[in-house]
């Protein structure tokens, strides 16, 4: 009973992130959309149509589910984001095993948005 108030909460917090990742340049949108759509599936069956036919946002999801293809913006800027968390872990002197483990993630998060196709909105 307390759930899905719950997940309602999630799925409004991911979307407003999400719409937020659309002007802002270092902020992913497709994550937090997925999660919104994964919450509003368990809590509000209006708000995960909404989210899935609006003109914007639900493009990002059709996307993702028909090709699992990000957008290659998106792919920018996560590539952007880890190289930025790198070096600031380098400037700051983060123990070498901090900066080994996020290495290792982020070369993990890089393989896989390599090997995402690009959006159907990216290949014109």
């Amino acid at each position: 009973m307390l759930m899905r108030p719950l997940w309602v909460l999630v799925g409004l917090t991911a979307t407003g992130t999400g719409i937020a990742g659309i002007v802002l340049p270092l902020l992913p949108t497709t994550p937090f959309l997925l999660l919104a759509a994964f919450a509003f599936a368990r809590s509000s069956p209006t708000l995960h149509d909404w989210l899935l036919q609006h003109p914007t946002l639900g493009r990002v999801l059709a996307d993702w589910r028909r090709y699992g293809a990000v957008n290659r913006s998106a792919k920018w800027a996560a590539f952007i984001v880890m190289a930025a968390g790198l070096l600031c872990s380098l400037w700051l002197s983060v123990p070498a095993w901090v900066v080994l483990l996020q290495l290792a993630i982020f070369t993990a998060v890089g393989v896989f948005l390599v090997t995402r196709p690009d959006a159907v909105s990216d290949r014109g």
